[in-house]
């Protein structure tokens, strides 16, 4: 080969190691992050997480309260007619001396604070001649069954008990016979 083929040929060699050196530049490689940047990034993810439940552990707690406070209130709001109503029929027995007026101004009263306790979910429950049940009875005392029917049954109640939503909230304290 001549001279001037093998300085050409030289010369194609050195620009195509050059293309390859120029190409190897422009792509870079990514690089695992180093243990030290990891544990930095799983803090801050630690304390990140940690912030955001401190964070929904505070505005529960200050939910609760509130709801606490404000609990009785759509009760209370039933209630406030009744009273209303019991003032005015305080004011009324002194103006009328009718016993028969009185008690169904007492009995208009009676119906409309029993019905709104109702509508909240209050239930008083039948315990007389009811076969005694400690679950929903409080036995005061026993006494000789007046008849053979009644023996281990609810002969007497001396106060009602009730249920909220099924749920027992004053048992009914009764008189048992054996």
């Amino acid at each position: 080969m001549s001279e001037e083929t093998k300085d050409q040929n030289e010369e194609i060699n050195d620009s195509q190691d050059q293309g390859v050196q120029d190409s190897d530049k422009e792509v870079v490689e990514p690089t695992e992050p180093t243990s030290e940047e990891k544990i930095a990034e799983l803090n801050d993810k630690y304390l990140r997480l940690y912030s955001e439940f401190d964070n929904y552990r505070k505005r529960t707690s200050k939910e609760r309260i509130e709801l606490f406070k404000t609990a009785g209130q759509d009760i209370m709001t039933d209630l406030v007619p009744v009273l209303d109503d019991f003032e005015r029929a305080l004011q009324n027995m002194d103006k009328n001396g009718d016993v028969k007026t009185i008690r169904k101004g007492v009995d208009l009263v009676y119906n409309k604070f029993k019905s709104s306790l109702e509508s909240k979910g209050l239930k008083a429950f039948k315990s007389i001649e009811q076969t005694f049940d400690p679950e929903i009875h409080e036995a005061i005392t026993k006494i000789p069954a007046p008849t053979k029917k009644l023996v281990g049954k609810v002969v007497d109640e001396i106060e009602k008990g009730y249920k909220l939503n099924d749920k027992v909230i004053r048992y009914a304290k009764v008189v048992v016979g054996q």
